[in-house]
């Protein structure tokens, strides 16, 4: 994006945005002068601040757009947006004093009005936080900086489940298995506790640099992803609790009152996509996946994948079947 910024302009919004050290700033500014650097021109100063790590290049595109507020969430300094969803956005965060690195989720801003969505939002948070398990995504705090009430969790430096598959290929069996392994042990610990995910799909599965699993939203999807719309069989849009390809059938129809099995259904379908590189369902409508869910039977994995061993394909066939009483 052009800039109509000057680069003095661009030097008062670093010392504004509260970034960087105002003196620390000038400092660097003349050091440049010295060495060369033509610092008469905006984004020379953003490349060079960059490069000593008094900005990161999201802070720069924001100061490059005339922004030099909203860099920071109570105790806790935006550093870049890791991702964006129906109804809210992810920021890589450090404490201010600690320095420690988190993930931050803010919640939806049509809905902190509610008074008693903001409570159900606390007191299933503090649910979620007191999990400790290896394959659940901590809960450490939740706060609110002005209207914006937000989750601080742990921070997982690695890629989703869907970009694995997405960007590479289907998984190996041991591999998707493993993996499998460590969500069910991830779940166990929850339903131990009374949470559903009720959002289990490869997108909120992410898999760290060391092979671990942590799952995220555990408990809380239904507050980033709306959960007051009406039942989807009635109301076919994507404002729903879950995603269609993964979606159990009881919960389609009420996802106020489904219990464990519903993660496990979801599962089985995560498991299809990691072996086979799509969903059970992979063509048609919103209402009509849903409807497949509830009638159809996907693709046999046999047919997908000629060599899969046959105790996988009964892993997953038990795991999706259409009545929660035949899945495990």
């Amino acid at each position: 994006m052009a800039t109509l910024l000057t680069a003095d302009a661009l030097i008062g919004m670093l010392k504004q945005s509260g970034l960087v050290d105002a003196d620390q700033l000038d400092a660097a500014v003349a050091r440049w002068r010295a060495e060369g650097i033509a610092v008469n021109s905006p984004r020379v100063i953003a490349v060079q601040a960059i490069k000593e790590e008094f900005i990161t290049r999201w802070q720069a595109e924001k100061l490059l757009q005339g922004k030099h507020r909203g860099f920071f969430l109570g105790k806790y300094r935006l550093l870049t947006l890791l991702g964006t969803g129906g109804m809210s956005s992810v920021y890589l965060a450090e404490h201010t004093l600690m320095r420690r690195r988190v993930a931050i989720k803010v919640l939806p801003q049509n809905r902190i009005e509610d008074a008693s969505y903001l409570e159900r939002f606390h007191r299933e948070a503090q649910a979620v936080a007191a999990l400790d398990h290896p394959n659940i995504v901590r809960a450490y705090d939740v706060n609110q900086e002005g209207n914006v009430h937000f989750l601080v969790m742990e921070y997982v430096a690695g890629q989703s489940l869907q970009d694995l598959v997405t960007n590479n290929r289907p998984l190996g069996f041991v591999q998707a298995a493993e993996y499998v392994r460590q969500i069910a042990t991830g779940l166990e610990h929850a339903h131990e506790a009374g949470l559903i995910h009720r959002d289990i799909k490869p997108a909120n599965l992410l898999v760290d640099e060391r092979g671990v699993i942590k799952m995220l939203d555990l408990g809380l999807a239904r507050f980033f992803h709306g959960d007051e719309e009406s039942p989807l069989t009635l109301k076919y849009d994507e404002k729903v609790l879950g995603t269609a390809d993964y979606l159990s059938p009881e919960q389609a129809l009420n996802s106020h009152e489904v219990d464990i099995r519903a993660d496990i259904y979801s599962l089985g379908c995560t498991m299809y996509f990691l072996l086979t590189g799509h969903p059970p369902f992979p063509e048609g409508t919103l209402a009509q996946r849903l409807m497949f869910h509830q009638m159809k039977e996907p693709a046999p994995l046999k047919t997908e994948r000629p060599d899969t061993p046959p105790q996988i394909v009964a892993i997953v066939e038990k795991m999706m079947r259409k009545d929660p009483n035949e899945r495990f």
